[in-house]
C-alpha cells in the first residue's frame, strides 16, 4: 500500500480528480451505466455487446470479455472504489472477518493474513506493501452509493441477490488459488491491471465453491489483461486465477455476482412442498398411507413405482392449475435484498397528493420492490409487500452479510416487509395493479366500486400507490 506523500499518493488525488469530473460530463453519454430502469442499467454495463446476444450466447454458456478503451468509463469504474478510500473506512470499525480479509496465494494455496477484531489502516498497509497481501473488501455496496445504485439495479433485473466484493492486489502477487464459485460473475476493473486465466469447468454451473489444483486444471482456455474500464463476465463453475503483473504498482477490481442457488433444482425443492400441500387437499391418492414398515426397508424399488405415480399426478395438476404457492426464496429475495437509492429528500413513509377515487388513475410506487404472494394458511389470502421504508438503511447495512434473524418464519415476514393482506378475491385487481404502467381504479377486477376505491386507498396509505 502506497505510503502517505509517496507516488502512489498522487497517482490517488489525480484519480480523485478525475472521477469528479465524469460524473457530471457522463450524464447525457450512452459510453457510462444508465440508471432509468434495470433493464436500461444491465445493457450499459454490457455495452456494446447486445443484451439479445448476451444471454444467447454467453449467459451460462461461456466467458465474455469487453475491452473499452474509453476514459470516460475508466474513470467512472474508479469511482466505485478505489485503494485510496481504505483509509477512511478503516475508521468506520471494520473487522477482519467480516469485512475484510488479507490474503495471499502461496504455492497454490490460500493463505489467510487476517488479524483479530477491528482493522487497524496502518496493519493492513503493511501487509500489503511488506507482505504482498491481497486485500478483499466485503460487500462494498454498504458503503459506497454508486455501487449501491449498481447492485439494487441488478437485483431488479435478475429478480434474485447480488453480492459484490472488492479485490486490491499488489504488484507480482495472487490472492487466490484456482478455483470457482456457485454466482454468475461480472468483474469490472477499476484501477491498474489484472492477468486473467480461465479454464474449462470441472463442474458446469456448479453449486458450490472450489480450489482446484494446478495439474488438474490443464492450460488456460482464455488468457489476458484487465484495464481500467473493461468487463469480463463468466459462468459459474469456471475455473480461474488472476495475479498483478510485476511492473503494475496495483489492480482494484470489483467482483458482482449474482444466481446463487437461483437453478431450477433450487426452485423445484422449495416449490415442491406447497404444491404436495395443495393437492392432497384435493386428491385422496396423496392422502392415503404409505406401507407398513417403509421406512425400515432396503428394497423400495415397490414403492418407488408408486412414488413415480404420485409424481406424476402433482405434474398433471400443476400444468392444469399453472399456480405455485409463494416460495421460500421469494421470502429471502424480498427480505435481503437492497433498497431503492432514493435520495435524501426522499420521504416515502407520508402518503402524498389527491386520496384515491372511483375515477382516479394510479400506478404502483416502486413496482420492481413489491411481491404479491398468496399465503399458505387457512385463510387463503393475498398480500402485496415491499420491504418497510423505515427499515432500508439498515437493510443495506447488512446486505448479503449473512446475519442470521427471524426472519425466516411468516412472523418474521410479516414484521419485516411493508404492505397489505386482502381476501384472496382481491388477487386479481392486485395482479392488474401490478402488470400495468397506470390503471383507472373504476377498471379494478373487483364485484363493487366500494371495493375498488377502498382497495386503491388501503394501497395509497401505505405509499404503494401513487395518484396521477
Amino acid at each position: 500500500m502506497p505510503k502517505k506523500g509517496g507516488k502512489h499518493a498522487g497517482m490517488a488525488k489525480e484519480t480523485q480528480a478525475q472521477c469528479k469530473r465524469p460524473k457530471l460530463e457522463a450524464a447525457g453519454s450512452p459510453s457510462v451505466l444508465s440508471f432509468e430502469s434495470p433493464d436500461s442499467l444491465f445493457r450499459s454495463l454490457i455495452s456494446p455487446v447486445e443484451e439479445e446476444m448476451f444471454f444467447r450466447e454467453y449467459w451460462e454458456q461461456k466467458p465474455l470479455l469487453v475491452r473499452r478503451n474509453d476514459a470516460l468509463v475508466a474513470a467512472y469504474y474508479q469511482c466505485l472504489f478505489q485503494l485510496s478510500d481504505l483509509k477512511e473506512l478503516c475508521s468506520q470499525g471494520l473487522c477482519y472477518g467480516r469485512d475484510v480479509n488479507v490474503c495471499r496465494c502461496v504455492n497454490g494455496k490460500k493463505k489467510v493474513l487476517n488479524k483479530e477484531g477491528r482493522v487497524n489502516y496502518m496493519q493492513l498497509k503493511k501487509d500489503f506493501d511488506q507482505k504482498k497481501a491481497t486485500i478483499q473488501f466485503h460487500q462494498p455496496q454498504r458503503f459506497k452509493e454508486e455501487l449501491w445504485k449498481i447492485q439494487e439495479k441488478l437485483e431488479c433485473y435478475f429478480g434474485s441477490l447480488v453480492g459484490s466484493n472488492v479485490y486490491i492486489t499488489p504488484q507480482g502477487s495472487q490472492g487466490l488459488p484456482p478455483h470457482y464459485d456457485d454466482v454468475e460473475v461480472f468483474i469490472l476493473q477499476l484501477e491498474g491491471e489484472k492477468h486473467w486465466r480461465l479454464y474449462k469447468p470441472t463442474v458446469p454451473l456448479a453449486r458450490e465453491y472450489n480450489v482446484e489444483s494446478e495439474d488438474r486444471i490443464g492450460s488456460p482456455t482464455h488468457e489476458f489483461i484487465l484495464k481500467p474500464g473493461d468487463l469480463l463476465y463468466f459462468p459459474r463453475g469456471t475455473i480461474h486465477q488472476a495475479d498483478t503483473p510485476q511492473g503494475i504498482s496495483y489492480s482494484t477490481h470489483v467482483t458482482i455476482s449474482t444466481y446463487q442457488n437461483n437453478s431450477w433444482g433450487d426452485f423445484l425443492l422449495d416449490a415442491i412442498p406447497g404444491l404436495v400441500f395443495d393437492t392432497a387437499k384435493e386428491d385422496v391418492a396423496l392422502r392415503t398411507s404409505i406401507p407398513r414398515q417403509l421406512l425400515m426397508q432396503v428394497n423400495t424399488a415397490d414403492s418407488t413405482k408408486k412414488l413415480s405415480s404420485l409424481l406424476r399426478r402433482l405434474a398433471d395438476r400443476l400444468e392444469s392449475s399453472r399456480e405455485l404457492r409463494s416460495s421460500d426464496m421469494k421470502k429471502d429475495f424480498i427480505m435481503h435484498r437492497l433498497p431503492p437509492c432514493l435520495g435524501c429528500d426522499s420521504d416515502p413513509l407520508t402518503p402524498g397528493g389527491k386520496l384515491p377515487k372511483i375515477d382516479s388513475k394510479i400506478r404502483l410506487q416502486f413496482r420492481d420492490h413489491a411481491i404479491i404472494t398468496v399465503e399458505l394458511d387457512q385463510e387463503n389470502a393475498v398480500s402485496i409487500r415491499s420491504p418497510p421504508f423505515y427499515a432500508w438503511g439498515g437493510e443495506r447495512e447488512t446486505h448479503m452479510m449473512g446475519m442470521e434473524d427471524d426472519t425466516a418464519s411468516e412472523d418474521g415476514l410479516a414484521q419485516q416487509t411493508h404492505g397489505l393482506r386482502f381476501p384472496l378475491s382481491y388477487l386479481d385487481a392486485l395482479k392488474q395493479i401490478w402488470s400495468s404502467s397506470t390503471v383507472n381504479v373504476k377498471e379494478l377486477n373487483l364485484s363493487s366500486d366500494e371495493e375498488k376505491e377502498n382497495l386503491a386507498l388501503s394501497l395509497w396509505t401505505e405509499c404503494l400507490i401513487e395518484v396521477l
